[in-house]
Formats: structure tokens, sequence, C-alpha cells
């Protein structure tokens, strides 16, 4: 079976120079590449524009058009390339729970892979924002797992797995999950919901991130941080629309969208 995504193109995309292999250092490197080069963004969603969730859009918009998107863009156009490589792979749904309590209960929100290697099984995430594992995690309990930026482990707690990430010296939660098997439908049911319901931060504030070898990079409406591991955060707040165009193509690499309301909803900003 032809590869659905042009691999080509995409590691052009995302400058990666070394072969390409159904093994492990293949996996690893091209996580650590991808969420280096194509950001977590919501530009889509903020503007009111339909967030298509198949092979040939996320392609067009994140490879050819230099943009970025959230979980279900960035974990499905990912999902295409190792499947065209030759991985197992498949796909889950996760409740989100960064910054919100340990027991609170979300809606199953957010995107991430499962894939199979050598008879064993490995958590792969690349739109997970500002804190997105830069690396395959082996999907085993209680094992504190090293990555280019923080050490991440994943739990087993109330039947749920629990993928955390060790900040500042204390494990946080990024979201909990099971082992079932998610299908396409379920990702439009639940990216429906989070790039229109009229609550859903993905329609009032920008959310934007990028990590490469040495930084995390977010931005949050107007306030922009630049995290480097053993350092205190760097952050600025932009007051302008042009101040975030800048940061917005200069920091996080992006081609904008030529859109005749960009500029009026990045004024729009809450501080």
């Amino acid at each position: 079976m032809s590869p659905s995504i042009d691999l080509s193109s995409y590691v052009r995309r995302i400058a990666y120079a070394s072969p390409l292999a159904p093994d492990l250092v293949t996996l690893c490197g091209l996580a650590a590449a991808h969420t280096a080069a194509i950001p977590f963004e919501n530009l889509d969603p903020l503007l009111g524009v339909p967030v298509a969730l198949t092979p040939e859009s996320v392609e067009r918009k994140l490879v050819q058009a230099h943009r970025g998107g959230y979980c279900f863009e960035q974990n499905l156009l990912f999902a295409e390339v190792l499947r065209g490589i030759g991985f197992e792979v498949s796909g889950l749904l996760a409740r989100v729970l960064w910054n919100r309590p340990e027991d609170a209960i979300t809606p199953h929100t957010h995107m991430l892979l499962r894939v199979e290697l050598d008879g064993e099984s490995w958590l792969v995430d690349v739109g997970f924002s500002s804190q997105v594992p830069t690396t395959a995690l082996r999907l085993r309990p209680g094992v504190e797992q090293p990555t280019g930026h923080e050490p991440f482990r994943l739990m087993m707690v109330d039947g749920d797995w629990r993928l955390q990430s060790l900040v500042a010296g204390q494990w946080r939660s990024l979201y909990r999950f099971d082992l079932r098997r998610a299908w396409p439908e379920d990702y439009v049911q639940a990216n429906y919901y989070v790039s229109t319901w009229p609550q859903s931060s993905f329609v009032h504030d920008l959310m934007v991130s990028r990590t490469d070898a040495e930084r995390r990079l977010s931005l949050r409406n107007r306030d922009f941080t630049v995290r480097r591991m053993g350092r205190e955060p760097e952050r600025q707040h932009l007051k302008t629309a042009a101040d975030i165009r800048h940061v917005l193509e200069r920091e996080f690499l992006l081609r904008l969208p030529e859109h005749p309301r960009l500029d009026a909803v990045l004024d729009r900003l809450p501080d």
C-alpha cells in the first residue's frame, strides 16, 4: 500500500535527514524533529475556520502551507507518516489533566498514539502543546523515562494510565487514558467539540507552542514564554498584533494564514 502522505515532503518540512525505517531510532528522531518544526497552534478555531481531519487536509495545512495545528491534526499527520514507513499504529483518546486537579473528570478531548514495535508498546504524542513529550515512551508503569527535556513516567491510577512529567521537582499529570482504540469518528466528534463549543478555550484564547532541542516556547494570548532546562523562564508581554505576528513567524516558524480578520482577532486578545 502506498503511503497517504508524501513522505519526502514531510521530512523536508521537519528537516529530518536520517534514513526512514520502522525502528526505534526513526520513531524517536521523527518525534523530536516534528515537535521542533511544526508548532502546536489553534489559529483556525480562533478565527472560526473549520478544522478538517483527513490525511489530505492535515498534510495540506501542516506540511504544504507551513502551518501548525493541535492534537488531532498533529497526531493524525504523524500516524499517517508512521504507517507510511511501516509502523503499526493505533489511536487513543485521553482526558486532559494538565493544570487541573488530579481527580478532575474531563471529556475525551486529546488524541495520542500507540505504536507496536518489536513486541513492545510505545506511547507517542506530538500534539500536547507546551509539555509535549519529544520522544517515544515505553508503555510501562512506574518507570522514569528521560527525554531531551523533562523526565516523563506512566502510572496506573484507578485502572487508567496517567502520563506525568517532572516539572520543578514535582510530578504533574498531563492526561489520563485507557488502551481502547479510538476511530476516526471519535476524533471528528471530539474535534468539533473543542473547535466550536462556545466555552472552549480553543475558540477564545491563542495557544501556540514549539519545543526544540534546547527550549520550550509557548504563547498564551499575549504572554510569550521561553523555558530552558535549569533556568528561570524568560517572559515577554506582546502589546500589538504586529508584535504577535512577529513572534508567530520568527519564533514559532509559522506561515500565517491570509485571513481578513487575523489582525483584528489578534488585537482583541486579552491581556
